[in-house]
């Protein structure tokens, strides 16, 4: 699936949910907090972060915040957490596509990834895409005084 498809899918099936852009990646927000996105699609490496080599032609990373017994139910305990310009020594090869495996610098916040998504990938794996959204409204009803009767 290309990132446009992708991006479009998750703005039309989740509800208010808006992308923010920033050098060429792309955060996907619900409300009033633009700090904080439930998902991201990374195009590039940077300073911190190319483990995954996503500096190949083509090649991007989706990232998506899931909860921790999601988290736990995929992969089992928690990483540990990486030092600054280190990753999650998870045992996954981090430049594979198509393969769900933890975020190898946000793995231990609870954060999944795959390179490249087919679109029998992103099918698989909408539910975490889903979990992601309803914790972020969750999170802007509680901040906000939304959720309160």
């Amino acid at each position: 699936m290309n990132i446009d498809l992708l991006k479009d899918r998750i703005t039309k099936d989740l509800k208010d949910s808006y992308i923010t852009e920033a050098g060429g990646d792309f955060f996907f927000l619900y409300g009033a907090d633009d700090r904080f996105p439930f998902a991201t699609i990374v195009t590039a490496d940077n300073d911190f972060d190319a483990i995954s080599h996503l500096n190949r032609e083509g090649v991007f990373r989706l990232s998506i915040g899931v909860g921790k017994e999601s988290f736990k139910d995929l992969f089992g305990n928690l990483p540990s957490r990486p030092g600054i310009g280190g990753f999650v020594e998870s045992g996954p090869d981090f430049t594979a596509l198509d393969t769900l495996m933890p975020h190898p610098i946000y793995g231990n916040m609870y954060w999944v990834c795959v390179l490249n998504p087919t679109e029998a990938t992103v099918d698989r794996i909408w539910p975490y895409l889903e979990e992601a959204y309803r914790l972020a409204v969750q999170k802007d009803e509680k901040v906000s005084g939304k959720g309160k009767a």
